[in-house]
């Protein structure tokens, strides 16, 4: 493949020049990147999919990812680690003084949505095994969050799989047929495809990184879930009228986020596509991201299309970053921390004001509550809270939704469709009235709430029985009629 690149492209449709002052950034390799005897070799064993998706060729792509960018994975998750020292020691995250003239600067804009992606309203989310892949691209959604990350316990046959499943459906001839023999076939409307690997903290054990001098180490699970879907599907993407899009998940600060753009420039140069074709929307469900939304954001700025509030990790993340902070970050029940409580309000409000003031979508996220088909009271019960859940983030300024169950679709759908009209988003609503601060996304106290001996017993039974799905490779589980 060449390394061409273009000063425009059809996919671009915003983006700043670098600001005077900001940061500075390492330049990304030139690309194809000359290697000499380094590999990524396949430690695992045979499993389904092999041939297809981990060919010559593409190891030799993860390869040139590994070896494009050296260290610096390893620096960035040292830096999370001194940095979650420093916070368990008292020192609270904050707005970055060094970073100050970036959110003051009104100018710059993000590249916002490619093709495909003008319109979110509802985003299902799932993992990528045959039968979900069908279910989802069936579903009616607007965009399918297909998940390698959270929805997929990452046993070898489920990461190979999984990449073989979005293989296949992205050239049509995905299919399934149950046990008892049921079949699958997707229909011809399908949502755009956003693919989400794992974090910048996973590794993927079966595949080692051998360095030049014969030493073996573990590659990254987010270059190997990202390099073997682009390198396979980017141009058949395009050719779809669509586009190579990603969600990226757990970043904790926006020089995590530089990497990506890196790695997005690199791939662009070395699969020989124009600069910005690859869109990315962040997860925002980390504490410590919510206080860099604008750099992360600008560092991305080629190729954001927006920000997601991941809302039940961000409740970890804050009883991670705290847990050896005392009382007042202890969190009630968790029935009892709703979006409506002041700090998760701060929270939401900031990165819908954040998105819109950058041009970015803004995408309400994912309502735990799941329709029991064999329980019609449970199932009731689920869609009215579904629905009250939607109307709040409709009402708050978000473009869209996550559901996880297609059933959700329609309500979720039809709450969006009554807010937005014939309009595909709302970014025209600014929200210049919100002004958050450190100490409003701090305020965990202000959650109130109790702890109950029902809700810690709750917490332990979902703890483990979700653990156990996890280690038979079952990633999405519904527990107690949640997911």
């Amino acid at each position: 493949m060449s390394a061409t690149t273009s000063t425009t492209s059809p996919h671009r449709t915003g983006g700043a020049p670098h600001l005077p002052g900001a940061p500075t950034r390492p330049t990304p390799p030139s690309a194809p990147l000359a290697l000499s005897a380094a590999r990524v070799e396949v430690v695992g064993p045979w499993v389904p999919g092999t041939e297809e998706v981990l060919t010559p060729e593409a190891l030799t792509f993860l390869t040139e990812l590994h070896t494009a960018f050296p260290g610096r994975r390893h620096d960035l998750l040292l830096e999370r680690q001194r940095r979650g020292e420093a916070y368990s020691n008292g020192r609270d995250p904050q707005f970055l003084p060094e970073t100050a003239h970036i959110r003051a600067d009104q100018s710059w804009r993000v590249a916002g949505a490619g093709p495909g992606l003008e319109d979110r309203r509802v985003e299902i989310t799932g993992p990528t095994d045959r039968k979900m892949t069908v279910n989802a691209l069936n579903s009616g959604a607007s965009v399918w969050l297909a998940d390698l990350e959270d929805a997929t316990s990452p046993t070898w046959a489920n990461v190979v799989g999984g990449q073989h499943s979005l293989l296949d459906a992205l050239r049509g001839r995905i299919d399934f047929t149950s046990p008892e023999g049921k079949e699958y076939r997707v229909g011809p409307v399908t949502p755009t495809v956003v693919m989400r690997p794992r974090g910048w903290h996973l590794a993927e054990k079966h595949l080692e990184l051998v360095d030049r001098c014969g030493q073996h180490s573990a590659t990254s699970a987010s270059l190997v879930d990202f390099g073997l879907y682009a390198f396979h599907n980017a141009r058949v993407l395009i050719e779809s009228g669509r586009g190579p899009y990603f969600y990226l998940p757990k970043l904790e600060n926006h020089l995590e986020a530089r990497l990506w753009d890196d790695v997005f420039t690199f791939t662009e140069q070395r699969l020989g596509l124009d600069h910005g074709t690859i869109r990315a929307t962040v997860l925002i469900e980390t504490i410590t991201a919510a206080f860099e939304m604008e750099e992360i954001l600008y560092e991305l700025r080629d190729h954001c299309a927006g920000l997601n509030a991941g809302r039940w990790d961000y409740i970890f993340s804050v009883i991670k970053t705290f847990r050896e902070r005392g009382p007042r970050y202890v969190l009630p029940d968790r029935s009892q921390v709703s979006m409506t409580v002041p700090f998760m309000r701060a929270y939401t409000e900031l990165l819908v004001a954040t998105c819109h003031r950058r041009g970015a979508h803004a995408i309400g996220g994912m309502s735990a509550f799941i329709p029991n088909r064999r329980v019609p009271e449970v199932t009731e019960r689920a869609l009215a809270q579904v629905r009250a859940d939607k109307e709040r983030e409709a009402g708050a300024g978000f473009d869209g939704t996550w559901v996880a169950h297609p059933d959700l679709v329609p309500v979720a759908r039809s709450v969006f469709d009554e807010v937005l009209g014939g309009r595909a988003n709302q970014l025209d609503r600014q929200r210049p009235e919100v002004s958050v601060s450190a100490s409003d996304l701090l305020d965990i106290r202000s959650a109130g709430g109790t702890v109950t001996t029902a809700g810690v017993a709750a917490n332990v039974s979902i703890a483990v029985r979700y653990l156990e799905s996890w280690l038979r490779g079952i990633g999405a589980a519904a527990l107690d009629d949640l997911m």
